[in-house]
């Protein structure tokens, strides 16, 4: 099984790494959208005592509509066009992708947990041991080719306006900052990462295809 190891000057971070099968569910969701959060209230439910990696992506494409997402980036609706192109999909929310190799309606309980459980029986064939530093509101990793998501657990959001006005939105695993680490460089973490409401994971995919090969997550500890 081949070993994949991120190296840094101190070890910061301690990640666990898996050789049985593991699933990285990425929800691409907005506020603005009201049949997202029945989608983000499914993937709440699921279970993560087992290699399951869940990250929330709010899209912009929402925010003209209405209500500006406060926590939407247009690199997350970048990257859900990319999958598109990946998956032959439409661009749509709540869209869930699962290991970068399927997609569905981010509701549907049936394939959702149809998913899970087929990916989880299965051996994984890249295992992924991260080490890094954090220090001066930054991360720093040594491996090249690693995907990094800087994760806020949990997030409430009274909506004004748009389609889910006058509702509170709860979010899990939202996506604050997604970098792809080309050498050894220096993350900027979001403004109040803090170790307690925060983790990263980290993700090797494939460039050409979109699958995403080895995850693992790690809660800092500083």
């Amino acid at each position: 099984m081949k070993k994949i190891y991120l190296l840094a000057a101190m070890t910061l971070l301690q990640f666990k790494a898996f050789s049985q099968g593991f699933i990285v569910l990425e929800l691409f969701t907005s506020e603005g959208c009201s049949s997202c959060p029945p989608a983000e209230e499914l993937l709440a439910s699921i279970k993560t005592d087992k290699p399951v990696y869940i990250l929330e992506y709010h899209v912009d494409y929402w925010d003209r509509l209405g209500w500006k997402d406060p926590f939407s980036c247009h690199q997350f609706s970048e990257r859900q066009y990319q999958y598109s192109q990946f998956l032959s999909s439409q661009v749509y929310t709540p869209q869930l992708v699962m290991n970068g190799t399927s997609e569905c309606i981010g509701s549907d309980a049936a394939i959702v947990n149809k998913t899970i459980n087929a990916a989880l029986s299965k051996t994984a064939t890249t295992t992924l041991n991260v080490q890094g530093n954090i220090q001066g509101g930054k991360l720093t990793i040594n491996q090249k080719n690693i995907l990094i998501a800087v994760v806020q657990k949990h997030a409430m959001t009274q909506v004004k306006r748009g389609e889910n006005e006058g509702r509170t939105l709860s979010h899990i695993q939202i996506v604050r900052s997604l970098h792809l680490v080309k050498n050894k460089e220096a993350i900027d973490l979001p403004a109040g990462f803090n170790t307690q409401d925060y983790e990263i994971i980290a993700m090797v995919q494939n460039p050409s295809t979109g699958e995403i090969t080895a995850a693992s997550k790690v809660t800092p500890s500083l």
